[in-house]
């Protein structure tokens, strides 16, 4: 059996040049345009939708834990007093995002329940 002449010399070179031109332009294409992405990449954006999720559904929590208490009134014109940047610090210090079964405020969890608070 002959060897066909595409695969030999110049033309065996040009060949693999194509293919890996080919191969290059494929995976640019399809990693920038093509939707594709690698594992990692996968499970960050997993990662990050899954805290905001959890997030989304403890801050509710957290703010009817804020209007559960004595001085709601008060504490609510005291957060609107505060600063943006110092709200956050405002509800840990006050303990209502602090959820039952942990020590500590979760993450994310006191900065939500800020913005519920006095977006309402």
């Amino acid at each position: 059996m002959a060897i066909p002449s595409m695969l030999k010399g110049e033309s065996l070179t040009r060949l693999l040049q194509g293919t890996a031109f080919g191969a290059i332009a494929a995976m640019i294409i399809g990693f920038n345009w093509g939707g594709w992405t690698l594992g990692s990449t996968a499970m960050k954006h997993a990662d990050k939708q899954t805290d905001e999720a959890v997030v989304l559904a403890l801050a509710p929590i957290c703010v009817e834990k804020f209007q559960a208490s004595p001085d709601n009134v008060a504490n609510l014109a005291a957060l609107n007093g505060q600063a943006s940047y110092k709200r956050t610090g405002y509800i840990e210090d006050g303990g209502w995002a602090v959820l039952p079964g942990s020590d500590k405020a979760g993450a994310g969890v006191a900065k939500a329940c800020a913005k519920l608070l006095v977006d309402s």
